[in-house]
C-alpha cells in the first residue's frame, strides 16, 4: 500500500515536468522539424523536400554567418572561461564565511536585471558620447570622441558579460567540493603553484568547466539581444537571420531550417566538447 502511494506520489510529480517538455520542447520542435521540410510551391500549396536547406548551402552569406557566430562564440566561450576561473577559485579557494558570501552575491547581483537593461547599459559605457570615450578625452589619450560601439569587440564583451554567471557558478561548486589538504599535500611535496593547478585543481574542476563551457557556448550561439544593439544591424550573427526569415521575410519554412541547423550545430560541439575532454554528460550534471 506504501509502495503504490509512493509511485503515485512520484508520478504526480513527475507529470508537470513531463508536461512542461513535451509542450513546450518537444512539440515545438517537432512543428518547426515540419516546417522546415516543407517547399512553398504556389499559394498554399507545400511539398516535402530538402530544398530550404539546400538554400542555406547555396547561399554564402548564410553559411559563412553561420560559421562566423560558431567561431566567435567559442572565442567568447573561451574568453569567459579565462576570466570566470580566477574569479571562480578565489571565490571557493581563498575566501571564507561572510566574504565568499558577498562575493557570490555581487557575481549575481547584475542578472538580477534583464539582459536588455544591461546591454543598454553597456551601450551607454561604449558609445561615441559615452564614458569611456570621455574618460580618454579627458586623459588626453583621444584627441575626439571614441566610437567602440558596432563592432566585433563590442559583441565579444557583451557576451563575456552577459554569460559569466554561467561560468562561475558551476566552477564555484566543483572548487569548493575540492579537499584544501590536496592542495597542500601537493606543496608538501615540492610543487610549484602551477603544477598543483595542473595537476590537481584543474581535473577536479573539468566537470565544472565543461559545464561551464557548454551553457556558455550555447547561450552565445543563441544570443540575439547583444550581437544586435552592440554589433550593429550589420553584425552578421545568425539569430539576426532567423529573426529576419520569421518576421521580416515570412519565410518560416527557411527559418525553420536555420534553427534546426543552429540546434545541431549546438549538439554537436557539446558533444566533441564532451569527447576531447573525456567528460560525459552525468559527470558535468554532478552525477556520480
Amino acid at each position: 500500500m506504501n509502495s503504490d502511494a509512493s509511485r503515485l506520489g512520484f508520478y504526480l510529480l513527475l507529470a508537470p515536468i513531463l508536461l512542461w517538455l513535451v509542450v513546450l520542447i518537444v512539440l515545438p520542435h517537432i512543428g518547426l522539424f515540419i516546417v522546415s521540410i516543407s517547399e512553398k510551391v504556389g499559394p498554399r500549396q507545400y511539398e516535402t523536400g530538402l530544398g530550404n536547406y539546400a538554400a542555406f548551402f547555396g547561399e554564402p552569406l548564410y553559411w559563412r554567418t553561420f560559421a562566423r557566430t560558431t567561431i566567435m562564440s567559442i572565442m567568447a566561450t573561451a574568453l569567459t572561461l579565462v576570466l570566470g576561473f580566477p574569479i571562480a577559485y578565489y571565490i571557493a579557494k581563498l575566501t571564507r564565511g561572510r566574504t565568499k558570501t558577498t562575493l557570490f552575491l555581487m557575481c549575481m547581483i547584475p542578472f538580477w536585471v534583464s539582459e536588455l537593461v544591461r546591454t543598454f547599459g553597456w551601450m551607454i559605457l561604449l558609445r561615441e558620447s559615452g564614458v569611456f570615450s570621455n574618460v580618454l578625452q579627458s586623459l588626453g589619450l583621444a584627441s575626439g570622441p571614441v566610437e567602440m560601439l558596432y563592432n566585433d569587440a563590442a559583441i565579444m564583451v557583451g557576451l563575456v558579460y552577459t554569460s559569466i554567471l554561467f561560468m562561475v557558478v558551476p566552477l564555484v561548486t566543483t572548487l569548493d567540493s575540492l579537499d584544501d589538504s590536496l592542495i597542500e599535500a601537493g606543496y608538501d611535496l615540492g610543487g610549484t603553484s602551477t603544477s598543483i593547478m595542473r595537476e590537481i585543481v584543474i581535473p577536479h574542476a573539468m566537470p565544472g568547466i565543461v559545464s561551464g563551457c557548454i551553457v556558455v557556448f550555447m547561450l552565445s550561439l543563441g544570443n540575439y539581444l547583444t550581437p544586435i544593439l552592440l554589433g550593429g544591424k550589420d553584425s552578421l550573427w545568425f539569430t539576426g537571420m532567423i529573426y529576419t526569415q520569421f518576421i521580416t521575410r515570412f519565410n518560416w519554412e527557411l527559418g525553420s531550417a536555420f534553427g534546426f541547423l543552429l540546434l545541431g550545430l549546438s549538439s554537436l560541439v557539446v558533444f566533441l566538447g564532451l569527447k576531447l575532454s573525456g567528460q560525459t554528460l552525468s559527470k558535468t550534471m554532478g552525477r556520480p
